[in-house]
């Protein structure tokens, strides 16, 4: 690798470490959070779901900051309404809000999240193309799965363990801390290289340009309209299991104020998702189409769920838990390097950001049925019944498989596109 396509590189695993870190301090206590200030399971799920909203009325007006604006821009504007919006969340706890006012904020969350979701990946996938790199996209995938495992273990076991010896608001005030302080740093070091922004249109216009570019380039290429149509199956059982496994595993466990114990769920995935970084490049190597190796991981997932639903020991849940992070954070760099590949650089963030918000659609609907289920069954019969739902998403995946789109069996990153003669130098 080149010293200026390392640097990038650099640059969005900082950026990756410090988001996760800040997002994992919650991570690990956040049901439990919602439940002490006096929400239902289906309050509580519904709050997320509402935060899943909030993703998808703003995915495309945010998309238009992106791609007119800047990545750059669109990331400092994440940063900052993310911190704001975090610390009105724990103003909402304090005061034991009414169930309204976390609907508001939740959806203000996901404002904050549209505006990193394509963005950063855009500008890393461009910016690396600008660098003259030609290497694997999964190898830079999978790095950032690892750094991103090691935050989130970090985070999960102090939010935890912070949570425990203080109280379930202060991971949240951290959390804040560490967004304006990935502010300052991204103002300083981030610039969007080998993509220049088209400003010649107005707010209205360029929201307009920007959804039927969505529309162009994604819904009408069957190969990436199939992979969006799975996504929110995928997605909403995974929002859904990663939070529901916080209390299901205090159930087993048989303490539910031992908040170390829902630290560690998130802690396991993490570990399990170094191991899923690490080795995604080489599993991906086992196969001839990267779509074989999303749908075996997607099949995996499904039947863990089900079997984790079903199981009544509490280290037998552990285990398995280890193995649905492992075979998703696989699942994860090839799925987005199949993506990235398929995409013009013009409408990169564009598309990312329009695949976001099918797998927030996702979220919305399927996070507070569960939740319904967990309130009428407990949280294994809903466990089963998202393993279940997640399987429906296979059949699109199948479909774009069929398609036989080039970047399906590509092993490398596509020939690097030469220097734009107006972008900036490193």
């Amino acid at each position: 690798m080149n010293p200026a396509a390392r640097r990038v590189q650099r640059i969005y695993l900082t950026l990756l470490l410090g988001n996760t870190l800040a997002a994992s301090f919650i991570w690990g206590i956040n049901m439990l959070f919602l439940l002490d200030a006096g929400l239902s399971n289906f309050e509580a799920f519904a709050a997320n779901a509402f935060f899943t909203v909030g993703m998808v009325i703003f995915e495309i007006p945010t998309g238009v900051v992106a791609d007119t604006i800047g990545r750059k821009a669109s990331y400092l504007l994440g940063t900052i309404t993310l911190s704001v919006t975090t610390g009105l969340y724990w103003m909402l706890w304090l005061w034991h809000a009414p169930f309204v006012w976390w609907a508001i904020v939740s959806v203000l969350l996901g404002l904050g999240f549209t505006f990193f979701s394509g963005a950063v990946e855009a500008w890393l996938v461009d910016a690396l193309a600008f660098s003259r790199y030609t290497g694997s996209l999964e190898a830079v995938f999978g790095r950032g799965l690892v750094v991103t495992g090691i935050a989130m273990f970090t985070g999960s076991v102090l939010g935890g363990v912070i949570a425990q010896v203080t109280n379930l608001g202060v991971p949240f005030v951290l959390r804040a801390a560490v967004l304006i302080a990935l502010f300052v740093f991204a103002a300083v070091v981030m610039k969007d290289i080998g993509f220049t922004p088209d400003r010649s249109a107005g707010p209205l216009k360029a929201t307009r340009n920007v959804l039927a570019q969505s529309i162009e380039y994604g819904l009408k290429r069957r190969s990436v309209r199939y992979v969006m149509l799975a996504a929110p199956f995928a997605s909403g059982v995974g929002f859904y299991a990663f939070y529901a496994l916080q209390p299901y595993l205090l159930e087993l466990y048989g303490d539910p104020s031992a908040y170390s114990v829902a630290g560690l769920a998130a802690a396991i995935l993490s570990l399990s998702q170094v191991a899923g970084g690490m080795l995604a490049p080489r599993i991906r190597g086992l196969f001839a189409l990267r779509t074989t190796a999303v749908i075996g991981a997607s099949v995996i997932s499904a039947v863990v769920l089900v079997v984790l639903g079903l199981n009544s020991l509490f280290w037998f849940a552990i285990a398995l838990l280890m193995v649905w992070g492992f075979v998703f954070a696989v699942a994860g760099p090839v799925r987005q390097a199949y993506l990235n590949e398929m995409i013009p650089s013009e409408q990169r963030a564009t598309v990312l950001s329009f695949d976001s918000l099918f797998g927030s659609l996702g979220g919305v609907f399927i996070q507070p049925a569960l939740g319904r289920a967990a309130d009428l069954g407990g949280y294994g019969t809903s466990l089963v019944i998202g393993g279940v739902v997640q399987l429906i998403g296979i059949p699109f995946l199948l479909a774009s498989r069929r398609q036989r789109d080039p970047a399906d069996n590509r092993t490398r990153q596509a020939d690097p596109v030469p220097p734009l003669p107006d972008s900036p130098d490193q």
